[in-house]
């Protein structure tokens, strides 16, 4: 068996400066880092987890040897390689560039395949891609960038959102199996509709993730994701800010407690991001809202 690292030793294989690393995030199943480097010509032990690079920044020849064979490509940024899990490498670039590495835990990957193809898995294998572009995979990247940069409450549930996305449409597009034809997607029974309900009002403050609420259902993720679009007509992740929101509005119009509260008490991480998400989704600031209540009330 090859010697295997885990996605924090890749810089002693791989010298570069980190830029922006998830170190430290409360997040299952996925990491990412980004790194600058300058030209190398390095061999990389066998990962433990899957690995996608984004390019983010410059352009250059890349040479790949995987499975005993090379490949050459000119990335740029918007590309993408892909590299499955538990198998050697030997990288080497020309120019300086700044890439992404995003890391998605093998057992996320089975788990997921076996909901997503509706068949168990012994071994998943994704395809091995040196340069390819894809929309979907670039916008979730940078998602998820985005993320570690400007963290917001709930962030532990929209990362497990992207990272359901990222690895379903890995799946569907750049696996090794083929998917079987989907089903209907079906709705939650009443009773588990009002189970959910009841629990996403009862912790609407705390930092509600996606396996928690899968939890709760008794599902898996992904199957969990679709049964709750059907149910609620839009995902998890925007059906509980809507929530949070409406129970600010609701504290809001009693004009009792300081907005710092009201943000705290419906899971907003400070009164500027209640203030941003007030605005985005309804037009208004909190001092606003409060402000055409007490009109009304005169």
């Amino acid at each position: 068996m090859p010697h295997v690292i885990r996605p924090e030793e890749l810089p002693l294989w791989v010298p570069g400066e980190v830029l922006l690393s998830s170190d430290g995030r409360d997040w299952r199943d996925i990491y990412t880092r980004t790194y600058r480097y300058g030209c190398l010509d390095v061999e990389v032990p066998a990962l433990t987890d899957f690995m996608l690079v984004s390019y983010r920044k410059g352009s250059t020849r890349v040479d790949r040897r995987f499975e005993g064979r090379w490949k050459e490509a000119q990335c740029h940024p918007g590309d993408f390689s892909l590299l499955t899990r538990s198998q050697p490498s030997h990288w080497r670039w020309v120019a300086p560039v700044d890439v992404t590495h995003v890391y998605v835990s093998g057992d996320l990957v089975t788990r997921l395949a076996a909901e997503v193809f509706e068949r168990p898995m012994v071994e998943v294998r994704l395809n091995d891609l040196l340069q390819a572009q894809d929309a979907v995979v670039t916008g979730i990247v940078t998602a998820i960038i985005n993320e570690i940069g400007d963290p917001a409450t709930g962030g532990g549930l929209y990362i497990d959102a992207l990272s359901v996305q990222l690895v379903v449409h890995l799946l569907r597009h750049y696996a090794s199996v083929e998917p079987i034809a989907t089903s209907e997607r079906s709705q939650f029974a009443p009773a588990l509709r009002r189970r959910l309900i009841g629990y996403i009002e009862a912790h609407l403050d705390q930092n509600l993730t996606l396996k928690e609420l899968a939890d709760v259902a008794n599902m898996g993720v992904w199957n969990f994701s679709r049964h709750f679009r059907a149910s609620f007509q839009t995902s998890p992740h925007r059906y509980i800010v809507e929530r949070r929101l409406e129970r600010a509005r609701t504290l809001l119009s009693q004009d009792r407690l300081p907005v710092k509260a009201v943000a705290f008490m419906c899971g907003f991480s400070d009164q500027a991001h209640l203030t941003r998400a007030m605005r985005a989704r309804m037009g208004c600031t909190p001092a606003a809202l409060r402000k055409g209540a007490s009109a009304q009330e005169i």
